[in-house]
């Protein structure tokens, strides 16, 4: 069985004063946990990040990356820099990326490649929205996204990846999908990834990133392709991303 694992994307959020309390706050509840665990924060943050997580059982990340090694693209990131902060993961083609930045899935693979390249873990972002679902395409948007990043990785990448489903009529609405729609997707995705490479599938974590919340996650991850979570609000909170994080099965590593 793959372990869980359990993501908080912090979006624009934070302070140091906050962080520090809320760091402090989640690594004081750990004990016990069953779930590998990590934060993905804004960028002037990782190094508080690495001072103060540094040695626990949570691993940290950013929330995106530029396509480009470096170079004359002022207010970019690169992978290179990001990993010199000890980054494990780094989010890449959020749904609000996608949107407000008129980000393509060409664009979010070549951010893919850009990670795994500097040795991290990229957790992609697929999703669809209100209505593309009620227009019933689900399918075919989520699979054309998750589709252009893995027909551009080696077969030796898939193995490399995280992918977190994120309904985008879920996302800050309050809206979640039920446990059996997201497996539906989660179950369509597995399915995509053993296309493509079959022995690493099974071993690939699908996180869900829809209004996760301590009162729906154990049920959500209850189901079988659903590995994980990808946190929005509730992870800047430590009581309920500790609640989530605890909500899951199976042993921590």
């Amino acid at each position: 069985m793959r372990p869980k694992l359990i993501v908080g994307n912090w979006k624009m959020n934070g302070s140091r004063a906050a962080n520090a309390a809320l760091l402090e706050g989640i690594v004081a509840g750990l004990d016990g946990a069953r779930a590998e665990c990590a934060v993905c924060v804004p960028a002037p943050y990782l190094q508080q990040c690495e001072e103060a997580l540094k040695g626990s059982p949570i691993a940290w990340g950013a929330q995106d990356v530029s396509a480009y090694e470096g170079g004359a693209y002022t207010g970019e990131v690169c992978a290179k820099m990001l990993s010199d902060f000890a980054c494990r993961y780094v989010i890449v083609g959020h749904s609000e990326r996608r949107a407000y930045h008129l980000e393509s899935s060409g664009l979010v693979a070549r951010k893919t490649l850009a990670v795994l390249k500097e040795g991290m873990t990229p957790i992609i972002c697929v999703g669809e929205t209100l209505e593309e679902r009620e227009a019933g395409q689900t399918f075919d948007v989520v699979g054309d996204q998750l589709g252009t990043v893995l027909e551009l990785l080696p077969l030796d990448a898939v193995a490399k990846i995280v992918v977190a489903y994120e309904p985008v009529w879920a996302i800050g609405t309050g809206k979640t999908a039920t446990p059996e729609m997201a497996q539906e997707v989660h179950a369509r995705l597995r399915a995509q990834l053993k296309a493509r490479n079959g022995e690493a599938a099974d071993g690939v974590a699908i996180l869900y990133g829809g209004s996760m919340k301590p009162d729906n996650a154990r049920e959500l991850l209850a189901q079988p392709d659903i590995d994980g979570g990808l946190i929005g609000g509730a992870a800047l909170k430590a009581q309920d991303f500790l609640a989530i994080i605890h909500a899951t099965g199976m042993p921590h590593e």
